[in-house]
Formats: structure tokens, C-alpha cells, sequence
């Protein structure tokens, strides 16, 4: 019985959890780009300015994860910015099911290619592991329909051109780079998962082509 409590609306909505969600993922979004430093710094020397963006793929899956949770925490009034938090929820979902898979995926397969797993990669394990899940797991509490999986595409798919066209693709190791077109397409193959398992994931939360309203923070009764 306690295991179900887990995953239930009391403990998952209750606004001390998600406000050690939201610190907690804001960190590690911060640790991401951190991360990333080296790289972003070699593109921006080398490469066009617009294409920087489209570097720290897992941080900036976090950074909309962690938005997501703003908005459950504070549900917008207006149309407009309900509209922005439903677009960031579907970019949420996406990315943090895409690119939390990936990680884990390129370390074990580095793992098959006779590279030893050193302690902080399982750390990239778990945290990459617990991106997907938690990602998954608040669907229900978001307000998003199906149809805003349509600009999460737009954006994870031309995140994935622009990554393998202009080679600013996450850091990989030697015998992943003589297998780039291996690579190259697992990567674009788990978009198309990533965007199915979403759209399974808000199909099985209830939700309809466009989207329900957002979850109202609860109230303590006076007395």
C-alpha cells in the first residue's frame, strides 16, 4: 500500500515536494551547464552564435522541467502564459524522456565498447535515470494536450539536425565517433520514442487534443 503512496496525487502535488523538486532539478540544471562549459565555450569561438543553443541538450531539458514544475507550483491565469506553460510541459516531457535515455544509453554502450563505468558516470546514471522518470511521472498533473507535442517535435528533431549537420553534438568518446552514423541515428530514433511515449503518457493521463486546466495549488480549510 505504501508503495502506491508514492506515486500518488497527495505526496506528488504536495508543495514541499515540489518545491524540493524544483530546487533540486534548478541545481542540477545549473550543474549541467557547468558541465557543458567547455563545450559551449569551443562552439561559441567556432561555430555561428544561433547554434549554441542547441549544445547542453540534458541541461536544457532540466531548465524546462524545472520551469514546469514553476508552473504547477504557480498556476497561470492568463490564456497567454497557460499557452507558454503547456508548450514548456510538452518540452519537458520530451527531452527529459529523450535525453535522460540517451545519456544512460551512450554509457553503457561505451560500457559494451570496453570503457570501464567510473563512478561519476553512474552518478550520470542515476540523475539521467531520474529526469525520464520524474518527466513521466508529473504528465498527470500537467495541463498540456496532445497537439503541443507538435512544437516539442519541431524543436527535439531540429536540436538533433543542427547537433549531427554542424557537429555540435554532446561530447563522445573515440569509438563512438568512428560509429557517428550509429550514433547519429539511435539519437533520432529515440526523438521518435521519446515523442510516442509522451503521447502515450498524456493520452493515458485523460487528456485530450488540447489540454485540461492546470493543477490548482490546494488550500488549507480554516477553522
Amino acid at each position: 500500500m505504501w508503495i502506491s503512496w508514492l506515486w500518488s496525487r497527495a505526496l506528488l502535488t504536495d508543495r514541499r515536494i515540489l518545491w524540493l523538486l524544483f530546487v533540486s532539478n534548478l541545481i542540477g540544471t545549473a550543474y549541467g551547464y557547468f558541465w557543458y562549459g567547455k563545450q559551449l565555450a569551443q562552439v561559441w569561438a567556432t561555430h555561428p552564435a544561433w547554434q549554441i543553443v542547441f549544445v547542453p541538450d540534458s541541461p536544457t531539458a532540466s531548465l524546462f522541467f524545472t520551469l514546469a514544475l514553476l508552473g504547477l507550483l504557480f498556476p497561470p491565469s492568463s490564456r497567454w502564459m497557460k499557452g507558454i506553460v503547456r508548450l514548456i510541459e510538452a518540452l519537458a516531457i520530451v527531452t527529459s524522456v529523450k535525453y535522460g535515455v540517451w545519456a544512460i544509453s551512450i554509457i553503457f554502450w561505451d560500457a559494451g565498447l570496453g570503457y570501464e563505468i567510473q563512478p561519476l558516470s553512474w552518478m550520470l546514471v542515476a540523475s539521467h535515470g531520474i529526469m525520464a522518470i520524474e518527466a513521466l511521472l508529473y504528465v498527470r498533473f500537467f495541463s498540456l494536450g496532445t497537439l503541443w507535442l507538435i512544437p516539442a517535435a519541431i524543436w527535439t528533431f531540429s536540436n538533433d539536425i543542427v547537433d549531427y549537420t554542424y557537429g555540435v553534438f554532446p561530447y563522445l568518446s573515440l569509438e563512438h565517433l568512428a560509429r557517428l552514423n550509429q550514433v547519429r541515428n539511435f539519437t533520432f530514433g529515440l526523438t521518435v520514442s521519446s515523442l510516442c511515449a509522451a503521447w502515450l503518457a498524456i493520452v493515458g493521463a485523460g487528456r485530450g487534443r488540447y489540454s485540461v486546466e492546470p493543477l490548482k495549488p490546494r488550500r488549507s480549510s480554516k477553522r
